[in-house]
């Protein structure tokens, strides 16, 4: 047999070598037991693949993006194999890995339920002891179609290859130019176990799959359409050790008591009732003294920083969006327009910019008024599907704390700089730290304005990234369609990455609705634009912190900073006198006069997460003094009544956690 030479790269590393024809990749990582598969010259390959003459093979750790995505996705066909074992009825649709996890689409006559899936996770423990082999197989469209005859969504699959779509997982089965079908096959006896169109790769066998466990099921349209069938949805996780998993669900215990939509509820924050709709939310008393003081605070800097405040209306003819551009490229995410005034059409906006752009232009503007800094808190409206409507997170009514520059071409790169180092130490006022950023480009498909000034745009806005020295990460082809975007993206109490603020460089809108100012020479110049949401909305941000916090907040937002609690009803009027001194100096306190016992009162205010417990009993009336008990449970005895308040009074000026 003849010898071909391959190199093995690693990292930086390339090893030359020399095997002979047909050895596999799985023979060139031979011992290491955590590679799964290999990139060949730049594309994903099974182990069992056999390199030819001067390729270059990488090893794909199972631990790695690659090597997790081939894990889940080869756990998602186990869980198929083992739906169709116990459903032999059931249709199949498709499975993609996605971020932690994966799923499978299911046509099935009924909903499955917990015990369902029970049943299938202890199946699919079963497939994987089998360590059944993943073989790749080569077919053609006719053959494809004659063995899947029974499987419908897997024709039409077929009818779809080479222009299959990510966003529905589409092309993780029929996503290259040929067709291939992964038969699961018997261990000992190598008989087909099942079957199921599929791009791959996959593990070398069902054993490779260390740790997984079923999540949840859901309904879903097929291919996210809703004018297809309905089908079941199973999501699960598979991970590259039984810690890793464990971890992971430890984290969703975790993320779970944090969900800002059960500690809305818990807290008395905010609701979004049925009758007013999907992604509307109203907020209740405390709910809505938090969102003031963020509202109150966030003002209040913006003064000290030179922006000037505007109100705009919520909705507007629809002439408006199309000088703005909204009407050809924002569409999809607009309500449907009102014909008011014999026939005109009238949308709730989805944006403030077009709005802001009226006001610069209501008058002639120098080049002395600049740069202008338009703010308003704008509520705006979006359109989001109804299976992506989230809480706050993702509402179809929301409040943008929306600002909008106005400046010169020289001012251009110091505003930027003024701006993001304004919005990064706002955020960190709220209590958020851990950073980085992250830089959307154009896309190709959807932009206006020159290649030119969008790359003028992209650079300025680097430059600008990298003085605040914090990973700068790209985003190819994420801008919005009129300008590049800087997104700042913080890390919460558990990890958890959010998008916050956004600030997008816009030459295009200036150039849109004609905006000009007076320069010192006597000439008419267009201002550059830039567009700049701080916490992006102030329901979503609610949410964020919210979650950040497990619901307590720092004594600065908290609803009520101090609780007073008497031992007996003879210390109520002693801890109501307490309160009014502290109510005199701004801060929220409130006295539990109930007929509870003062044990069951500490433990309400422990669960509405009150910063300050204050207790009074004799001692403390005979002493002039009061008794501070924490959130930890741990306790401050005798501190005399106005050191008290002014304690209370400092950690909420300093916005310290207590």
């Amino acid at each position: 047999m003849s010898d071909v030479r391959v190199i093995i790269q690693r990292d930086s590393e390339r090893e030359e070598r020399t095997v002979t024809t047909g050895t596999t990749a799985a023979e060139l990582f031979a011992g290491e037991r955590s590679i799964i598969a290999a990139r060949v010259s730049g594309e994903l390959k099974d182990l069992a693949y056999a390199p030819g003459e001067g390729e270059v093979v990488e090893p794909v750790e199972i631990s790695s993006e690659d090597g997790l995505n081939i894990l889940r996705h080869s756990t998602a066909h186990v869980m198929a194999q083992a739906v169709q074992e116990l459903f032999p009825e059931a249709k199949l649709g498709i499975g993609p890995p996605v971020k932690d996890g994966f799923y499978y689409d299911f046509d099935v006559e009924k909903p499955f339920t917990p015990e369902d899936l029970k049943a299938i996770e202890k199946k699919m423990q079963e497939i994987q002891k089998r360590g059944q082999r993943f073989s790749r197989r080569v077919v053609t469209d006719e053959a494809a179609r004659e063995e899947l005859a029974s499987e419908p969504y897997k024709l039409e699959l077929i009818g779809i290859k080479g222009s299959a779509s990510t966003d529905d997982g589409a092309d993780v089965e029929v996503g290259a130019g040929e067709l291939t079908i992964y038969d699961n096959l018997d261990a000992k006896t190598g008989d087909l176990c099942w079957k199921d169109l599929c791009r791959g790769p996959h593990l070398p066998t069902t054993r490779n799959i260390p740790a997984f466990k079923l999540m949840r099921n859901a309904a879903a349209y097929w291919r996210g359409s809703e004018k297809n069938p309905m089908l079941q949805r199973i999501y699960g996780t598979a991970w590259p050790t039984k810690d890793e998993l464990k971890a992971h669900l430890d984290f969703l215990a975790e993320a779970e008591k944090r969900d800002h939509r059960k500690l809305g509820s818990e807290l008395d924050l905010f609701s979004i009732p049925e009758q007013i709709g999907s992604g509307l939310a109203v907020f209740h008393p405390k709910g809505g003294i938090i969102r003031r003081v963020m509202e109150d605070y966030s003002r209040r800097r913006h003064e000290e920083e030179g922006y000037e405040f505007v109100y705009t209306p919520h909705a507007t003819k629809g002439k408006l969006f199309e000088t703005s551009g909204h009407l050809d490229w924002y569409a999809d995410g607009m309500y449907p327009p009102m014909q008011l005034d014999e026939g005109v059409d009238y949308y709730l906006k989805p944006m403030n910019c077009p709005m802001h752009n009226l006001i610069f232009d209501a008058r002639g503007r120098s080049y002395r008024e600049l740069p202008l800094r338009l703010f308003e808190f704008g509520t705006v409206y979006r359109y989001e599907k109804s299976g992506v409507v989230h809480g706050l997170t993702r509402a179809r009514g929301f409040t943008q704390d929306d600002a909008h520059i106005y400046c010169t071409r020289e001012q251009m790169s110091e505003e930027l700089d003024k701006t993001l180092t304004f919005v990064l130490g706002l955020l960190r006022d709220y209590g958020l730290t851990d950073f980085y950023l992250e830089l959307s480009t154009k896309d190709p498909e959807k932009f206006v304005g020159s290649d030119e000034v969008w790359e003028e745009a992209t650079e300025t806005l680097r430059e600008v990234a990298e003085k605040q020295g914090l990973p700068l990460v790209p985003d190819p082809g994420g801008a919005a369609f009129y300008g590049p975007k800087i997104s700042v993206q913080t890390k919460d109490a558990i990890g958890r990455t959010w998008q916050m603020s956004t600030i997008q460089l816009d030459f295009n809108l200036p150039e849109r609705f004609e905006l000009e100012y007076t320069s010192p020479d006597g000439s008419k110049q267009r201002p550059v634009m830039i567009h700049r949401a701080l916490f992006g909305s102030i329901e979503r941000f609610f949410a964020v912190l919210l979650e950040h916090y497990a619901g307590a907040f720092p004594a600065w937002l908290a609803p009520v900073q101090a609780v007073g609690i008497p031992i007996g009803d003879a210390h109520v009027e002693y801890l109501e006198k307490f309160a009014a001194a502290a109510k005199k100096q701004g801060l929220r306190v409130e006295v539990d006069s109930s007929s509870d016992r003062m044990q069951k009162k500490i433990r309400n205010a422990q669960k509405q997460k009150v910063p300050f417990m204050v207790i009074a009993g004799d001692e403390d009336m005979a002493g002039g003094s009061v008794s501070f008990r924490y959130r930890d449970g741990s306790q401050e005895n005798g501190i005399p009544f106005d050191e008290a308040i002014a304690k209370i009074a400092k950690v909420v000026e300093e916005r310290a956690q207590v």
